[in-house]
């Protein structure tokens, strides 16, 4: 019996401590689940209310007995205690764990390149991302890109602030532009006028 407890509470603690995925962090530093996010749904001893699931484009979820449920915006962990608060009308004392598996996060939290980059796309934003993480992620620059006038665009306090960076000299090696990125930017790359 002693054996039986210790694995439940080892289960438990296994749990609680994977709720919190690695990610695009919000204020407090937990990851916020996004649309399109891929979730791992663990409901403790009851695997026919599991699930996989992903965040459909409106930002809500459906599960076994759990229907319309918003996960957009919300941690991890706050998701499995809010599909704790519904299950525990049909299950005792149910105990969730929510793991993001495939990452797109919220769009406040994710970066963007358009212009003349190879690949311009919104990407997911990772701690410590750099002006030159992101060139690398979207493939570099296109032929036609004017790199050093790009520019990364940011909100600050609610007001747009346009910092300069010359991706050209970057990419020959000038550390000194290689900025930190931040969730939320936009950056920049326009065409060369010929």
């Amino acid at each position: 019996m002693w054996m039986r407890v210790c694995a439940a509470v080892g289960v438990v603690a296994l749990a609680v401590g994977t709720a919190v995925a690695q990610g695009p962090p919000d204020k407090d530093g937990e990851y916020l689940v996004g649309p399109g996010d891929s979730l791992q749904i663990f409901v403790w001893d009851h695997a026919d209310l599991s699930a996989a699931v992903q965040v459909r484009p409106d930002g809500k979820i459906s599960t076994p007995l759990v229907e319309d449920l918003q996960a957009a915006g919300k941690g991890p962990t706050a998701l499995a205690r809010d599909i704790e608060r519904v299950l525990s009308e049909y299950v005792r004392s149910p105990v969730v764990t929510v793991i993001v598996q495939g990452f797109v996060g919220d769009k406040t939290q994710q970066i963007r390149v358009v212009g003349e980059a190879a690949q311009p796309k919104a990407l997911q934003y990772r701690q410590g991302m750099t002006v030159l993480d992101v060139v690398i992620e979207v493939g570099g620059l296109s032929a036609f890109a004017a790199g050093n006038r790009a520019r990364v665009v940011r909100s600050v306090d609610g007001k747009s602030k346009e910092i300069r960076v010359r991706l050209d000299d970057l990419l020959k090696g000038r550390i000194q532009q290689n900025i930190p990125i931040l969730p939320g930017d936009v950056l920049i790359i326009p065409k060369s006028v010929l």
